[in-house]
């Protein structure tokens, strides 16, 4: 298990926010924390601290008001750690390589995917001939329902019909290097890991896979360890004292990376 550090960016500032409470309309979401420093700040203290695969989210949709200031602020991380961070958030086969070439090592895309709400192998073969499979990460972020774990698009606010599990994620190796998986309900809160997820995604042989929700104890990072058959990475946000939390950067470093 390794630790997979996160820069998320809202209206231009680096933010931890509740992932369920983000809409479009005025820019809104409820705010766990807002950083006064900047992204290069964050990216520059995981390069030294060794710590790739991290990811960057824009959480502004393209076009709005705050987007062109959140995506500088993207761009400033990835220039801060070259080839060290991975880069998500309104990215299509049109502009991944634009993203590369600024310094990421991988982008991440989700609703670009999705035909209404079906995974489109076209699109997802469109991406991966335009910069390769080993620049690709998916997104598969979920929510728990009655038949399993839903996976969410546009920035969580949509359902789609397609869920989470050990096929969709051996059909899908073929177009990517990674899988990035928040658990919807509980990112955010701080209030414990989604178990059975991360269970199900331990069973998991293939490409990387990192977690992202309701870490907000050493012993969430424990369980996670546990249950993820040591394979399945980390990431935390709001718990973390970097984002005004309480888990100690180094601790978590040491634990997951030692």
């Amino acid at each position: 298990m390794e630790f997979r550090p996160c820069i998320d960016i809202h209206n231009g500032k680096v933010k931890q926010i509740v992932g369920s409470s983000l809409k479009d309309e005025g820019n809104q979401a409820q705010e766990n924390f807002v950083s006064e420093k900047s992204s290069a700040y964050y990216a520059d203290l995981y390069r030294k601290n060794g710590l790739k695969g991290g990811h960057i989210i824009l959480l502004n949709k393209a076009g709005s008001e705050y987007y062109e200031a959140t995506k500088q602020a993207a761009v400033d991380a990835l220039q801060a750690f070259p080839s060290g961070m991975q880069v998500g958030g309104g990215i299509h086969n049109g502009n991944a390589k634009e993203y590369l070439d600024a310094g990421a090592s991988h982008v991440i895309v989700t609703s670009y995917l999705f035909d209404g709400d079906i995974l489109s192998r076209e699109k997802m073969q469109a991406l991966k001939d335009a910069v390769g499979r080993e620049h690709v990460v998916f997104d598969l972020s979920c929510r728990k329902t009655a038949e399993g774990y839903q996976i969410m698009t546009n920035r969580w606010q949509t359902a789609t019909s397609e869920y989470v599990t050990i096929e969709l994620l051996k059909e899908l190796e073929q177009y990517c290097d990674e899988f990035l998986i928040h658990a919807v309900d509980v990112e955010g809160k701080a209030e414990g890991i989604e178990k059975e997820l991360v269970a199900l995604l331990g069973t998991y042989e293939g490409n990387a896979v990192t977690y992202a929700g309701g870490i907000h104890a050493m012993e969430d990072l424990a369980l996670l360890k546990e249950l993820g058959n040591n394979r399945v990475h980390a990431t935390i946000g709001s718990a973390l004292d970097l984002f005004g939390g309480y888990l100690h950067f180094d601790e978590i470093v040491k634990f997951c990376n030692g």
